[in-house]
């Protein structure tokens, strides 16, 4: 029976309340099986071992009604389970239209929170169709599946729930793309990694000062992204090449780096990260990591030694957004199908850049300006915000391990 011929049909519905345990939906509908009805609708939940089924169906002819009743709480009472029915007309009323997908990270996740998110959904014309935990490690992540209002309007007005109420939020359009292959592209300083790699190189050089003064600089916009690139580099003039392999060393992933990168690679993602910082690291970030795509700047060496320059195409704010498209053409993943992560005043571009920006522990500039934002330390919360549960991910970690 199709729903157009649902519409005025007289339906029943059919909730089971009680203790968990396998059998009951199997049970349930061998019960509703003798009275020849069609199901229209199911859905379940179950919460600390408490399950809630309802079952809507067509009504069945009016003599047998009172005896499907009768039996259905019999059942349910053998079961030690509570029954409640409700008669009515056709099916659940359709779904507004507009429809989003709103991921919600706490550490916790207060009960304030939550209450503040719902109702901003309700006020910006929202309805909450289902809710549905992500996660309750490292954060507790749950997702909203919301109809009624459009995509944008309700990540603006999230947006700035979000940051009154202390709590990461996105928002992202519901739709069959949400499910396909896509690109993560990222940053690499205080993104992917926890270093400034700049800086770890200043410390074998003894100029850590300088650099920071350098950095400062351009923080208050004295200096453009390749002048202070230029400048900090100079400072590292005469340094032995041997210290590129004890930087490697030095480097320090970001909690949930590598979670974030396996699990993406097992659903077939593809990977890659641009940088401010330098091959000599990135290479060897995408070599450990089995990234598809690492660009950075590149260090001058002549006769083993650092000359205080750099080579090449320079990887600037601009340049990171244009590797991102060079990247998703090369991949074959259109544009919209992209997601970038970053910190930096100089990801802007990329993360407008792509289908979802997602600023990470970033400067409050960055984190206005992209769609979404995660402010808690760990790298792996991004699967979240792509609709991929925890279990999912731990069950993919309890099979071969496919980066080593």
């Amino acid at each position: 029976m199709s729903a157009s011929q649902t519409s005025d049909v007289p339906t029943l519905l059919v909730k089971i309340f009680g203790k968990d345990r396998p059998g009951i939906t199997a049970g349930l509908f061998d019960t509703l099986a003798a009275y020849s009805v069609d199901v229209v609708d199911i859905e379940q939940v179950v919460s600390r071992g408490r399950l809630v089924l309802c079952a809507l169906v067509t009504e069945p002819t009016v003599a047998s009604q009172g005896e499907l009743r009768a039996t259905i709480h019999s059942w349910a009472e053998s079961l030690k389970l509570q029954a409640e029915i409700i008669s009515g007309t056709g099916d659940n009323r359709p779904r507004g239209e507009g429809r989003s997908h709103v991921t919600v990270l706490g550490n916790p996740l207060t009960a304030e929170q939550t209450a503040a998110i719902a109702a901003r959904i309700a006020e910006t014309g929202g309805n909450i169709d289902r809710i549905f935990r992500l996660a309750k490690y490292p954060v507790t992540a749950v997702e909203f599946a919301v109809s009624g209002c459009e995509t944008e309007p309700l990540r603006t007005a999230l947006a700035i729930e979000a940051h009154t109420s202390g709590v990461d939020v996105a928002v992202v359009s519901a739709g069959l793309h949400r499910r396909a292959q896509r690109l993560v592209v990222m940053d690499v300083d205080s993104t992917l990694i926890q270093d400034e790699v700049i800086e770890l190189f200043a410390a074998h050089a003894g100029c850590e000062d300088k650099v920071a003064e350098v950095t400062a600089a351009a923080m208050r916009g004295e200096l453009d992204f390749e002048q202070s690139l230029h400048a900090r580099v100079e400072l590292l003039a005469g340094l032995d090449a041997s210290v590129v392999d004890k930087v490697r060393a030095e480097v320090r992933l970001t909690p949930g780096a590598r979670t974030l990168i396996r699990t993406l690679k097992r659903l077939g993602y593809q990977v890659g990260v641009v940088s401010g910082g330098f091959t000599q690291v990135t290479d060897d970030l995408k070599e450990r990591l089995g990234l598809d795509f690492a660009s950075a700047n590149t260090l001058e060496i002549v006769d083993g030694k650092l000359t205080g320059r750099v080579t090449g195409e320079i990887v600037d704010r601009a340049g990171k957004a244009r590797l991102l498209r060079r990247f998703a053409t090369e991949a074959g993943v259109p544009l919209a199908q992209t997601v970038a992560i970053g910190d930096g005043a100089n990801d802007l571009d990329m993360l407008n850049a792509a289908g979802l920006g997602v600023a990470f522990n970033a400067k409050p500039v960055v984190r206005r300006a992209a769609d979404t934002a995660v402010n808690v330390p760990f790298l792996d919360t991004v699967l979240y915000l792509l609709g991929i549960t925890r279990e999912e991910v731990e069950v993919a970690d309890g099979g071969e391990d496919l980066l080593h």
